[in-house]
């Protein structure tokens, strides 16, 4: 992989809770822990033993930090804050926080970095 763009936001998502009882064992397929904390900029959020987060609340998130990306306040999809949205996994199980930070780099359309040179 050869990354070329600096993104414009960097990603946080944090397992905050869980719907039944204080561990996910026989019914999150991920064994998300509370505390558990993935980050990324544009590709798949990873947390520090570099395992990847669930593919099914990946589909979730990617709307929400394609919002923030456009430009979105995320307190118009019930977040937070600006930058920040409390989500529950697909199947129920777990309750994250998705936080973005702003890196102060130019958007990728705006930017015309998709242009050829």
């Amino acid at each position: 992989m050869k990354k070329w763009y600096d993104e414009e936001y960097e990603f946080s998502i944090e397992v905050i809770g869980f719907s039944q009882g204080e561990r996910t064992e026989n019914y999150c397929r991920n064994g998300e822990e509370i505390g558990d904390i993935y980050r990324c900029t544009y590709g798949c959020p990873v947390n520090s033993d570099g395992y990847g987060i669930c593919s099914k609340t990946m589909m979730t998130l990617f709307p929400i930090m394609e919002a923030v990306r456009s430009g979105g306040d995320l307190e118009n999809l019930g977040g937070d804050g600006k930058y920040s949205k409390t989500v529950i996994c697909p199947d129920g199980c777990v309750k994250f926080r998705l936080s973005a930070k702003p890196l102060g780099n130019l958007n990728f359309h705006k930017g015309e970095f998709w242009k050829e040179p």
